[in-house]
């Protein structure tokens, strides 16, 4: 039995720490807030109640795997699933209104023809199965088995090249995929949007990032009754059934390091703590930022992804019902000075006081350092939200802006870290989950294979994979 102290409290870290606990180890969980989830938080007031991170989960087989690997109660036990359907309303700038269903590709393509004219909904087919060739590409080797010690393959663009004739036309950016293979601009706009909700710019994200649109229309976009909040709740409490030792409030200053290997942390105010591994879920840039790690040369330091967008998000305490025809999610798309949007309205009485009222949750993704002011900002969210929620600002309580400082608070960076992506020379990579310290591995959004809840519960097997099964270890099934 190993003593294994874990970094940080957020799902990707606590998913590790439950798996090791099973495994027969003796895990204790530090964690520098006075509460776990990390990036899955919720914001409460006056019988009111917000997700303030991810508000919809894709690809629910990880955690469903979590739980079957670690308890008797499967996931649906624990908390309560639904499929969202239509799984988006999009808004375009011209004014034209597209519902898209849950994980029907032929409904898709009824629907974009219905919205757009003839032959759009063909073409964006057409687009999900290149897609589905870069998937297949990487599917195995950036979500199911460990990064290789050389990642130089995966920086190769997996998106294939469109043939026009005898030639074929090298795309390297999504934006460029939209420009030359989709025909319309509201097809492209819809393609951007994809990109932006998880962090990325079109204009510089690698052409791979098409699967991100195959993954959420082949696979489905699932809400989790009382929030995804709910989620963090049942991890933690998975955690605690197989004995994981949680303590808050105690940040971690140091990893320590004995014989060349990590042998422990250091805690604030000077305790330590022994471990024979350490498992950090914080945020790869600032382990060595923070001089928690002592990688002096840059070329001792892990790479990481580089990527500088954070998220805005806006609560906003409606009076009035919902009403009959609203769908749970809408993009409104950008036009001018007005922000591209995503609005989160669930149907969910946990997250309102009465049926009187309504609860609305309003996102977008900004540069996390742009020195925006971030009030006159959230005034264009709520503008552009008013085209999804009828009669808005004469509905409105009250609202509540959370900015980039408030994902620092919570999380330790401002930055909001995307799924790892191939392609792009390598760049959307992120850390290896084996550290360049033995005993020192990455679990989380900033590790292999990066952010957003199902990469980072993929993180947890990844990690705890290594530990328990070494050399031996050749990914998840």
């Amino acid at each position: 039995m190993a003593r294994i102290v874990v970094i940080g409290a957020g799902l990707g870290a606590m998913a590790t720490a439950a798996r090791l606990a099973v495994a027969g180890h003796r895990v204790t969980v530090y964690e520098r807030t006075a509460t776990y989830g990390g990036a899955v938080g919720r914001f409460a007031r006056e019988g009111f109640a917000f997700d303030t991170g991810p508000g919809l989960l894709h690809l629910p087989a990880v955690y469903r795997d979590l739980f079957v690997k670690t308890g008797k109660e499967p996931l649906e036990e624990c908390v309560a699933l639904t499929q969202v359907d239509p799984a988006s309303r999009h808004v375009f700038a011209d004014g034209t209104r597209v519902d898209l269903p849950n994980a029907s590709r032929a409904g898709t393509v009824s629907a974009l023809d219905a919205a757009f004219g003839a032959g759009a909904g063909e073409r964006w087919g057409e687009f999900l199965v290149r897609a589905r060739e870069a998937w297949d590409r990487t599917r195995r080797p950036l979500l199911e088995e460990p990064q290789p010690a050389d990642p130089a393959p995966l920086a190769r663009e997996p998106y294939p090249a469109l043939k026009a004739g005898l030639l074929r036309r090298p795309t390297t950016t999504l934006a460029q995929v939209g420009a030359r293979e989709l025909g319309d601009p509201r097809l492209a706009a819809l393609l951007d949007a994809y990109a932006w909700s998880y962090g990325f710019d079109p204009a510089t994200a690698p052409a791979a990032a098409a699967v991100l649109p195959y993954m959420e229309q082949t696979f489905g976009s699932w809400y989790v009754g009382g929030g995804l909040r709910a989620l963090a709740d049942a991890v933690y409490e998975r955690c605690r059934k197989r004995r994981v030792e949680f303590v808050f409030e105690a940040p971690v200053e140091e990893v320590l390091e004995k014989d060349g290997r990590a042998a422990g942390v250091g805690l604030a105010g000077g305790e330590t703590v022994e471990a024979d591994h350490v498992v950090s879920g914080a945020p790869v840039p600032v382990l060595y930022g923070d001089q928690v790690i002592g990688w002096e040369r840059q070329d001792d330091r892990p790479r990481h992804q580089e990527i500088g967008t954070s998220r805005v998000t806006v609560c906003l305490a409606l009076r009035g019902p919902r009403e009959t025809a609203a769908v749970h999610r809408t993009v409104v798309h950008g036009a001018g000075e007005r922000p591209t949007v995503t609005v989160l309205r669930p149907d969910d009485p946990a997250l309102r006081p009465d049926d009187s009222h309504e609860a609305v949750t309003v996102t977008a993704t900004v540069r996390a350092a742009s020195g925006e002011d971030w009030d006159a900002f959230a005034d264009r969210m709520v503008d552009a939200a008013g085209l999804a929620v009828p009669g808005l600002r004469e509905r409105l309580l009250w609202r509540h802006v959370r900015t980039p400082e408030d994902v620092r608070r919570d999380t330790g960076s401002a930055v909001v870290p995307g799924p790892a992506l191939g392609g792009g020379r390598g760049r959307l990579l992120p850390a290896a989950n084996r550290s360049p310290l033995p005993g020192l591995w990455f679990a989380g959004g900033w590790s292999h294979p990066g952010g957003g809840l199902a990469h980072a519960g993929m993180s947890g097997a990844l990690v705890a994979g290594l530990i328990v099964e070494g050399v031996d270890f050749r990914g998840s099934r």
